[in-house]
């Protein structure tokens, strides 16, 4: 807490936001005054708030946590502490842990299980390096959901229409906006790098720099608030929606991911030949044998499974190759010692904190068991069948049939998961959408 209040001195902050990812990757916490923050023992919160669905409703099932409530004790963690850029003055924000009455992690936090995948690696004295790329779209302001959403005007008074991929101009009809992101990553030291147009209208994608697994979620974390805060401020929205537009291309967070010996500083995906290692090719298979299962993190809402189709650069199965974007897995061309594999499964809608802590713990099974993949594919992947989930349903259901992956993860976080996202589910059921009053009101 010493280093705590010096920052706070060095930088005359005010207030602190104390901030927490829940299962959605929101960010819950409380604001508080800078001096009342370094006097408390501890902040408390309810630990129902890892129950909560991203409607603000909880599961029916009453036993996912104790009835009565507890109280979390969050501890900040000094290493997340920034300025928050926008804010009107000097406010910071510091990402706290999790902690029951037994002084122990609270299992079922978000940035617990990223925290115990990672344990995982270092038992065996590894250390996981990732760099997640986060896609998102620009659109006008849409204060009413019934309509859908149109792309944003640029600096030219005109709206995108086509798609731009890699276009220069098109990212120049959000210079003012860009610059802002630029000047708010900078600020709060998001260790970001290149920034590129995708192929959907107005949707771009920020590329991070490759670090530790939990310094870039929680740095994932912080950006989506980042960019919204950003977007807002040049009166657009922007969104990390998986599908948010009918007729473009979905928003991913392909993660890249290598693992280096923590002794030798040596990327064992690489032998003493400069060959694909055996624990490179059982990373890749762990991928193939449970992402199937895994899907509810990388794919974690209704929305999400829109974005699996043929025709929108998306991947539909866990095939692999090297350089080909048509798979889910694929090896980027690089030198030896920087070979990698990069998961283009989940969504830009995915919790960052459970998106990279599943892609890990797939990977670290398929070493433990010493497993082997299917021989790397060459040609259009797009044309295999779909060998992934088609619904949250169906991923939910292979989910729950896998006991592998909930030892992993742990069993009451599973429950809790599973809860949130089948109430959400059900939510999401009730509503009647305008294709079936278009289609169905006078035709059937």
């Amino acid at each position: 807490m010493e280093s705590i209040k010096k920052w706070f001195i060095k930088h005359n902050i005010s207030e602190v936001e104390c901030i927490i990812p829940d299962i959605t990757g929101i960010q819950r916490g409380k604001i508080m005054p800078a001096s009342k923050f370094t006097q408390e023992n501890g902040i408390r919160i309810p630990e129902s708030i890892f129950t909560q669905t991203v409607t603000g409703d909880w599961p029916d099932e009453s036993t996912l946590v104790d009835p009565a409530e507890f109280d979390m004790l969050l501890r900040p963690d000094a290493d997340t502490i920034r300025i928050v850029p926008w804010a009107k003055k000097p406010r910071a924000q510091i990402i706290h842990d999790c902690y029951n009455q037994q002084e122990e992690l609270v299992s079922f936090a978000p940035r617990s299980i990223l925290r115990k995948i990672l344990k995982l690696y270092e038992d065996k004295h590894w250390q996981p390096v990732v760099a997640p790329e986060l896609e998102f779209f620009l659109t006008k302001t849409n204060p009413d959901p019934d309509y859908p959403l149109e792309p944003p005007v640029g600096r030219s008074g005109r709206q995108e229409i086509g798609r731009q991929p890699y276009g220069i101009e098109a990212l120049d009809e959000f210079t003012a906006f860009y610059e802002d992101i630029y000047k708010f990553c900078d600020a709060q030291n998001l260790d970001i790098d290149t920034l590129i147009h995708e192929g959907g209208a107005a949707q771009l994608e920020i590329n991070f720099l490759h670090g530790e697994p939990l310094s870039l979620a929680d740095q994932s974390f912080l950006f989506k608030r980042t960019v919204r805060e950003a977007a807002i401020g040049h009166q657009m929205y922007a969104t990390f929606m998986a599908k948010p537009m009918e007729n473009e291309a979905g928003s991913s967070m392909h993660i890249h991911q290598s693992i280096l010996d923590k002794k030798t500083h040596q990327n064992i995906f690489i032998n003493e030949e400069g060959k694909n290692s055996n624990y490179f090719f059982s990373y890749i298979a762990g991928l193939q044998k449970y992402l199937p299962a895994a899907m509810p993190f990388f794919a974690p809402n209704v929305n999400s499974f829109r974005r699996f189709t043929r025709d929108m650069a998306c991947p539909i199965n866990v095939h692999w190759g090297y350089d080909n974007r048509t798979v889910g897995l694929r090896i980027p061309f690089s030198s030896p010692e920087n070979t990698r594999v990069e998961n283009r499964v989940a969504g830009a809608d995915a919790n960052p904190y459970l998106a990279i802590a599943l892609t890990l713990a797939c990977g670290y099974l398929g070493m433990e068991e010493n497993l082997e993949p299917t021989p790397p594919f060459e040609g259009n992947a797009y044309d295999l069948p779909f060998g992934l989930p088609r619904t949250l349903h169906e991923s939910l259901r292979q989910l729950k049939n896998n006991q592998v992956l909930q030892d992993v993860l742990g069993e009451q976080f599973v429950r809790i998961y599973i809860a949130v996202k089948e109430k959400e589910y059900q939510t999401y059921y009730r509503v009647i959408s305008p294709w079936e009053r278009e289609f169905l009101l006078l035709n059937v």
